[in-house]
This record gives structure tokens, sequence and C-alpha cells, in this order.
């Protein structure tokens, strides 16, 4: 019966260590992952989800400009074009 204390003893020494073990490769399997998707990432050239939506306000921004723009260079014709007329 004394073995039998021990025994168990050393079975959760053992069931420690490989819960410990599998959390380290948990981590470092989640490291190359990481790295792999970063990887495949940069290699397909695609944007971050923050760079995206910068370059869309910029590009909502220039859009607005060049309406105005536009507006103004209509006005600009049309007192020409009245100028010419008088």
């Amino acid at each position: 019966m004394s073995d039998r204390p021990k025994f168990f003893e050393d079975l959760a020494g053992v069931a420690g260590g490989a819960i410990s073990a599998l959390a380290g490769l948990r981590e470092e399997v989640e490291a190359v992952v990481r790295a792999r998707v970063d990887e495949a990432i940069r290699r397909l050239e695609l944007v971050r989800r923050d760079e995206l939506e910068a370059v869309t306000e910029l590009a909502a921004n220039a859009r607005a400009a060049q309406e105005v723009a536009e507006a103004r260079l209509a006005a600009l014709e049309a007192r020409v074009a009245g100028l010419e007329k008088g």
C-alpha cells in the first residue's frame, strides 16, 4: 500500500510536466503560425485595415476637393461666357 501513493505522486508529476510541455509547445506553434501568416500577408502585398482606412479617407477628401474645384471652374466659365456676350 505504501507504493500506491508514491505511484500517484509520480503520475501527477508526469502529468504536470506533460501539461507544461504542451503549453510551451502551443506557444511555439502559435509563434510559428503567426510568423507564417505575416510572411504570407507581406508576399501577397495585403494592407492592414488602418492603412486602408487612411487611404480611403484621403480619397474621399480628394473627391470632395475635386467637386469643389469643378464647381468653381463651372462658375468661372459662366462668368467668362457672360463677359464675352456683354
